[in-house]
């Protein structure tokens, strides 16, 4: 019946948006030097009152639907130029007003009450992509990256700082479009949330992507400025929780004739706590209580030079610089009926890592207008040194042991692009592309403890691959057809032997189509082919982290995942807003899931890892809206649902044998989740939010998740003609958030774990500076490997 009501609805809206409206576009740019000038203001107005408008896209292009047949003024605005007006006429007969190009001049005088950072975040829909780009109310949400994603649709992230989108954490994490080989979760934590100038969600990308990451890809792109003279804004941000943690940023510019310096530090200083209780329920039965503290300092730059040869041709050069000095404590106190047994263990991880970005960009463009050659190496390395210690106590201080390991892990990833675009017609355009990746992997482990062994593993891939894509646009169809050519080699050695190797060659098609069924309906239909391959957390057979109850270890011979998407999507133009929404259905080969058995050497521990199993089938839908209710109230409700029929290697206790027998179990893994964001202008410069998110119960092959929920609360105030914020948010103000689960195998299990959810977080926001923005356009890429793993 919901089903039915919610098609009703749905063909009910198709039906209203048949009525004929006006359209305006045009594109904005630089007089003297002819570039694109994006995020540039055009308003629409009726007399001296602004009915519309609308900000130019990366490329200075801009359009404005919607409109009624009548005369306008169209207004466009930048901070820097002059502004630009000219009268507009809309008839029944002439529908569609070009603007064609739209010069701006210099302007001497420079705009100092202009907003460089919007009030509200924005959810663009485009083609391909959802972009959120990201304003004061989400950057209030907390101090990282880690935070924001909670309130961005369709991604989750648990406890451990894991992400998911659509509910699967197959999904690739991508910063400023460039792969880093650093753990996304470890990732997320590092990046200040005031560094992040928008967000975009690629959920079937197309063949000139890398085809790794079933759920899709999400990249975070830092801000960049490019505004003449020096230009900076400076933030910092204290959340009060069960202790202080800091949070700092500053973004700056320097920008002078040809050449452009920018710059980008923030950090980030926290001791965060983690509480968790699990019991075994059956006749062994035990509690074990962990109190986890990290402790962690990080930094993150990135420091660069744009050089504008001339109008046609541009280098970029940069690097991104991640610093992380953290120390791990992870306290586990064993308690059974019999006190005697009892038993505890402090495990001790000191790590210092860094993730370090080299970046060589070159942009030509050619005298036909949209023709452009990109040349791109990139060269990503992360090292990791992590010195852990364990020391067990016992009831009998006679049993009393300890021991220390040492893991150095060092990863390379050099990366060769070459892209052209060439516009066929004003209608078609092709796409081409090749790219070398070089991937070096080494991981040493080495022990005290006899029974573990000192351990060298390897993981070294070769991808090279070229891509292809052809496009046509008509009045109210579009299309693009692409596919990707890959050779794919991965060796694997332990010791100096071989553990593991793959060598073949495979075709990753895409094609995708919109039909404009009006100027407020647009539909989307795309399919792609991509692969989930195991990344080194995955293969390693070197613990990652161990209790003395659980350790958790890689599977040098997992086989990569294949999977086929097809998703159909839906964009509504309302008149104070837009909908949107998808399905989807994805069919799954050789899937990638998480194994739980008994230790062979001890049967009362259990060691997770990881395994291939056959196909299986996800299906789901997504729905958000951006609407405003009032002049003074706007919301973004969100919605998902996902269902994945998921099967799982279970330790099922055989009652004859009294041994475990592993046991295959399929189950339907369904999952919706459900936010809300609400803004109130209560005058020009002060605003209220109020944040709602709920996350249904799950039942995963191994444990049963229940649900969570929590509220938000929240509001800034800005001053000195915008340029300063002042920010609060009081987070899980009723500090219901929590990650329960319970399970029955391979014994009864149920457990709980708490961190500090509840939370207030304090930010000050500050700007000076303004200008022209002239900024080099790269390519969007990602990453290559499956991310996985960890456990806090």
């Amino acid at each position: 019946m919901k089903l039915k009501l919610i098609i009703v609805c749905l063909l009910g809206t198709i039906i209203s948006s048949f009525a004929q409206t006006g359209l305006i576009t045009g594109k904005v740019t630089d007089q003297n030097a002819g570039f694109a000038i994006p995020y540039a203001t055009v308003s629409v107005k009726d007399g001296d009152k602004i009915i519309t408008g609308s900000v130019t896209n990366d490329n200075g292009i801009f359009e404005i639907k919607n409109l009624e047949f009548k005369p306008y003024t169209v207004e466009v605005q930048y901070m820097g130029y002059k502004s630009f007006s000219i009268p507009v006429k809309l008839t029944a007969e002439s529908p569609a007003f070009d603007l064609k190009t739209i010069t701006l001049q210099d302007d001497a005088v420079q705009l100092d009450d202009v907003t460089v950072v919007a009030e509200l975040s924005t959810i663009e829909q485009k083609i391909d992509r959802k972009v959120i780009n990201v304003g004061r109310d989400l950057t209030t949400s907390g101090a990282t990256a880690s935070e924001i994603m909670n309130n961005i649709p369709s991604v989750n992230v648990d406890q451990d700082g894991k992400l998911s989108l659509r509910g699967n954490e197959n999904v690739r994490v991508l910063v400023d479009g460039r792969p880093t080989n650093i753990d996304p979760a470890q990732l997320l934590k590092q990046i200040p949330s005031t560094s992040i100038k928008k967000i975009e969600l690629i959920t079937n990308p197309s063949a000139k992507y890398n085809p790794e990451g079933m759920s899709g890809i999400i990249n975070i792109i830092l801000h960049k400025n490019s505004n003449d003279g020096f230009n900076a804004s400076i933030n910092s941000g204290l959340t009060i929780a069960r202790t202080p943690k800091w949070n700092n940023s500053v973004n700056m510019n320097y920008r002078v004739g040809k050449v452009n310096f920018f710059g980008t530090y923030g950090n980030n200083f926290a001791q965060h706590y983690n509480e968790g209780d699990v019991r075994r329920l059956d006749e062994f039965e035990s509690q074990q209580l962990m109190d986890i503290l990290n402790d962690s300092r990080s930094h993150l730059f990135k420091v660069g030079m744009d050089y504008y040869i001339n109008d046609k041709n541009t280098i970029s050069v940069y690097t991104n610089q991640n610093f992380l000095d953290g120390d791990w404590t992870v306290d586990t106190k064993i308690n059974y009926p019999d006190a005697a047994q009892n038993q505890f263990q402090r495990a001790s991880y000191l790590s210092d890592n860094t993730n370090s970005t080299y970046n060589l960009a070159y942009k030509r463009l050619t005298s036909k207008e949209g023709e452009t050659l990109d040349f791109e190496i990139n060269y990503n390395q992360y090292v990791e040194d992590q010195i852990s210690s364990f020391d067990n106590q016992y009831s009998d201080p006679a049993f009393n042991d300890s021991y220390s390991d040492v893991i150095r892990d060092q990863r390379d990833n050099t990366t060769i692009n070459l892209d052209y675009v060439n516009p066929l017609t004003e209608k078609s355009t092709l796409e081409l592309g090749a790219e070398a990746r070089i991937i070096r992997t080494d991981n040493v482990y080495t022990t005290d403890n006899d029974e573990l062994g000192n351990a060298n593993f390897n993981y070294n891939l070769d991808i090279y691959s070229a891509y292809a894509t052809f496009g046509q646009k008509f009045e109210k169809i579009s299309y693009q057809l692409g596919a990707r050519f890959e050779s794919y080699k991965v060796i694997a050695t332990l010791d100096g032997e071989t553990a593991y190797e793959d060598d073949y060659l495979t075709l990753y098609p895409s094609a995708s189509m919109t039909y404009t069924l009006s100027e407020k309906n647009m539909f989307q239909l795309s399919y792609s082919r991509r692969v989930d391959r195991p990344s080194l957390e995955q293969t390693a057979p070197i613990r990652e982290f161990s209790t003395p109850l659980l350790t958790s270890r890689g599977n040098p011979e997992l086989d990569p995942q294949f999977t086929n998407s097809v998703e159909l999507n839906y964009t509504r133009t309302l008149e104070k807003g837009s909908l949107s929404g998808s399905v989807f259905v994805r069919n799954i080969n050789n899937e990638i899931n998480r194994v739980i058995t008994p230790d062979p050497q001890n049967p009362e521990r259990q060691v997770m890892s990881w395994q291939n199993f056959s196909d299986n089938t996800a299906y789901g839908f997504e729905l958000s809206a951006n609407y405003k209710l009032t002049d003074w109230w706007d919301i973004q409700p969100a919605g998902d649902f996902t269902n994945i029929a998921q099967r799982g290697l279970l330790a099922v206790r055989n009652p004859v044998t009294d041994l475990y027998d592993m046991t295959e179990r399929r189950v339907n893994v369904s999952a919706f989740n459900a936010r809300i964001n609400n803004n109130f202008k209560a005058t020009k410069s002060l605003r209220f939010l109020l944040f709602g998110f709920y996350r249904s119960d799950v039942q995963y092959v191994q444990f049963r998740n229940s649900e969570m929920y929590k509220m938000d609360v929240g509001g800034r105030y800005s001053f000195w003609k915008d340029k300063a914020t002042v920010s609060i948010r009081f987070n899980d103000i009723f500090k219901t958030l929590r990650s329960e689960f319970t399970g029955e195998h391979p014994f009864p299990t149920r457990g709980e774990f708490r961190w500090e959810s509840r939370s207030v977080y304090i930010g000050l926001n500050y700007m000076f500076g303004t200008g022209k923005n002239k900024a080099l356009q790269r390519k969007q890429r990602d990453d290559n490997t499956q991310q996985g793993g960890g456990l806090f």
